[in-house]
């Protein structure tokens, strides 16, 4: 593309519809008609530009134009029940769905290495010396130990507030830093399994990996699912940057980016009601199988409202990302 005759070709047009976009009165009919041809114009030469000659003073003037007419074109929209409605039915769990092929494998993998380390942890004296004193390591792992005190160390309320924001902000790391070539999240993500592995396999050990697992598992099956997502999506996001596919990088973390963000909001409300279940069932008076029943139950309603909700909102088209109104305006790129 000859940038130069390009410009020319078309600035006429562009200082047309900086014209419009100034006027104080109401536009008449012909000229709101104008204003929007020529806005859809002004997009177009953007995305040209942009993929072909790409030119940082013409492109930010292009960018800016482009962004003050699709607001007027477009309007002020406020958030309504609509919104809210859309995002918990269709955007959130088609999101988690079409992110299924990442963090399906992570959560196996991930529960594998937990697994290992439990075990490695719990046959190897020399190891667990490693992690703390044996009279240090008996008051963790001793009935009534803190290992158990721990669920009820605080007031319900203000124990399930910090579980809560603790998760959450592991959770939307996993999300954000996902774009720094995937290594953040694999690192969160083995300290979250580190953790997990180091209590199997001292429970283990003392001989009581079954009242471990009874003090997990109810909060935990939803908490690490949530994790596992987040971790998921995240690598997504990583890869991405590597590799957009068909889209131009730019457009694919746009895409990728917006649809993430939206997944930080629905996993908070997934790790609101495990950190409920945590701070008001885990420490409960309910026996092990109750509490475990109410954690498997809460598991099985999110799984289900992912493959029934998330695959029927994928199959009509949702990707998780705003409406295509909220969108930057961008055209085809030729393979």
């Amino acid at each position: 593309m000859d940038l130069d005759v390009f410009v020319a070709a078309h600035r006429q047009e562009w200082d047309r519809l900086d014209a419009l976009l100034r006027r104080r009165r109401r536009l008449t009919g012909t000229e709101a008609d104008e204003l929007v041809a020529l806005y859809q114009r002004a997009a177009t030469h953007l995305s040209l530009i942009q993929s072909s000659a790409p030119d940082p003073q013409l492109t930010g003037r292009l960018t800016q134009l482009v962004a003050r007419a699709r607001s007027t074109v477009t309007g002020t929209r406020r958030a309504s029940w609509r919104d809210v409605t859309r995002f918990l039915t269709e955007g959130f769990p088609a999101a988690v769905y079409r992110s299924r092929r990442w963090w399906v494998p992570t959560a196996l993998l991930s529960t594998a290495l937990a697994a290992l380390l439990g075990w490695w942890i719990g046959t190897h004296p020399e190891v667990q010396a490693t992690i703390a004193a044996p009279d240090e390591l008996r008051q963790m792992t001793r009935p009534g130990g803190e290992y158990e005190t721990y669920y009820s160390s605080h007031p319900a309320t203000s124990f399930a507030a910090q579980v809560w924001t603790n998760n959450a902000q592991a959770a939307a790391m996993c999300l954000v830093l996902g774009a720094f070539l995937c290594l953040p999240v694999i690192w969160i993500l083995f300290q979250n399994m580190l953790n997990l592995g180091v209590g199997i396999g001292l429970m283990s050990s003392a001989g009581r990996l079954d009242t471990f697992l009874g003090l997990v598992l109810p909060h935990g099956l939803l908490e690490l699912t949530a994790v596992f997502v987040a971790a998921g999506t995240g690598l997504r996001l990583g890869w991405t940057v590597i590799d957009p596919g068909p889209r131009s990088r730019r457009t694919a973390l746009a895409e990728e980016g917006r649809s993430a963000l939206g997944m930080a909001v629905g996993l908070a409300l997934v790790l609101f009601v495990s950190g409920a279940i945590e701070g008001f069932v885990t420490p409960s008076g309910l026996p092990t199988w109750a509490r475990i029943t109410i954690g498997v139950a809460a598991e099985a309603a999110f799984l289900l409202y992912v493959w029934i909700l998330g695959r029927r909102a994928v199959q009509l088209g949702e990707t998780g990302d705003v409406e295509e109104a909220e969108r930057s305006a961008t055209v085809p790129l030729a393979a």
